[in-house]
């Protein structure tokens, strides 16, 4: 015989509960108490660039990317930056180490960028006479680039520099060349003076030959298209490989010779200084400031000279590692603001003076 036993009084107490519970739970929306907020782990900062858009018509249809520290100092710094061939703005941000000088210094780095549908080994294209005319072609989106930075980050207009490498350190002369009181000061490295050729076949002739011109000849090709307000023009930093297979050091003295004709300043007059990793010359103004420097690196093959890293870092194409970088260099020497030449003077040479009519 089998026995059916009742249910405990406790038992059907709690059955019923969980009934009544779960047509609540059904008849009611949820509700979930508030989690305690999450604390983000401290993360470094990043050196990331950023495209910017609607910069302008920008005619000679390059990319405009960007850099803005998190944390920027007096004065507002705008720096910009020209890569080689076969480089991208990314490649020669992270590998020149304008990265971490910004980020430290607080500067505002603008990198102009080529596109291979303008030149195949995203070259920028110095050669071509409608891409470097004042007004037009890639100097002109260039100089758009420039004026949408500062506009929006309140640059100092005595506080803007520009660097480049080969074919950008020559797109970098030919900015100073067409608009010298743009810049406060330039550095071109195993790059080419404005002039030197008009078309591509030309260009690889002089990059392997240099080309024959005197020392007016090349003052004169600048002043065809510059503009110096005032005699403004800005300090010039000439770095070349004294082993450049690429760009023969012949243009670097041609550089050179175009830029101490535009300063109206003679080649006896500057000083030598040998140093481990090469020689340089050097004219200063009647105050000790820099005018123009000509640095000859021995043992340097074509690239940027940049600060050996880890060896676990990815290497560059085009950056040649050793005990001095190129971009500090022009920091310390050209960038850094001192009591002294914080604020930038015209420079008005003798050849300038004779041209504005006084004497």
């Amino acid at each position: 015989m089998r026995f059916k036993f009742s249910m405990s009084p406790l038992s059907a107490m709690l059955r019923s509960q969980k009934r009544l519970s779960r047509s609540l739970q059904k008849a009611m929306p949820k509700f979930r108490l508030p989690e305690a907020p999450k604390v983000a782990k401290p993360r470094a900062p990043r050196s990331v660039l950023v495209q910017v858009n609607a910069f302008g018509s920008n005619p000679g249809r390059l990319r405009m990317m960007e850099y803005v520290p998190p944390v920027r100092r007096e004065p507002q710094t705008l720096v910009v930056v020209l890569h080689g061939c076969l480089q991208t703005a990314e490649d020669y941000h992270r590998g020149s180490g304008w990265s971490r000088l910004a980020r430290d210094k607080g500067l505002v780095l603008l990198y102009p960028e080529q596109t291979q549908a303008n030149n195949r080994n995203l070259c920028f294209n110095w050669f071509r006479p409608s891409m470097v005319a004042r007004d037009r072609g890639e100097l002109m989106s260039i100089r758009q680039m420039i004026e949408h930075s500062v506009e929006r980050h309140g640059i100092n207009r005595d506080r803007i520099f520009i660097q480049g490498l080969s074919a950008g350190g020559a797109m970098a002369n030919a900015m100073m060349v067409t608009y010298p009181a743009l810049f406060a000061a330039g550095q071109v490295v195993g790059g080419l003076p404005f002039g030197a050729a008009r078309d591509a076949m030309g260009a690889l002739s002089v990059m392997k030959s240099g080309s024959r011109r005197s020392r007016q000849e090349w003052g004169d090709l600048a002043r065809s298209v510059g503009s110096a307000e005032d005699g403004a023009m800005p300090a010039v930093s000439i770095w070349q490989g004294g082993a450049d297979r690429v760009v023969s050091p012949l243009n670097a003295e041609a550089l050179l010779a175009q830029w101490l004709d535009l300063y109206g300043l003679d080649e006896a007059s500057g000083s030598r200084e040998v140093r481990a990793e090469g020689t340089s010359l050097i004219w200063r103004d009647a105050i000790g400031k820099v005018l123009v420097e000509y640095r000859l690196l021995d043992g340097l093959d074509h690239g940027l000279p940049v600060i050996a890293r880890h060896a676990n870092q990815m290497r560059q194409p085009y950056m040649l590692e050793g005990a001095i970088g190129a971009p500090q260099q022009f920091f310390e020497i050209f960038i850094r603001p001192r009591k002294a030449t914080a604020k930038r003077t015209a420079i008005s040479s003798p050849r300038s003076k004779r041209r504005s009519g006084q004497s």
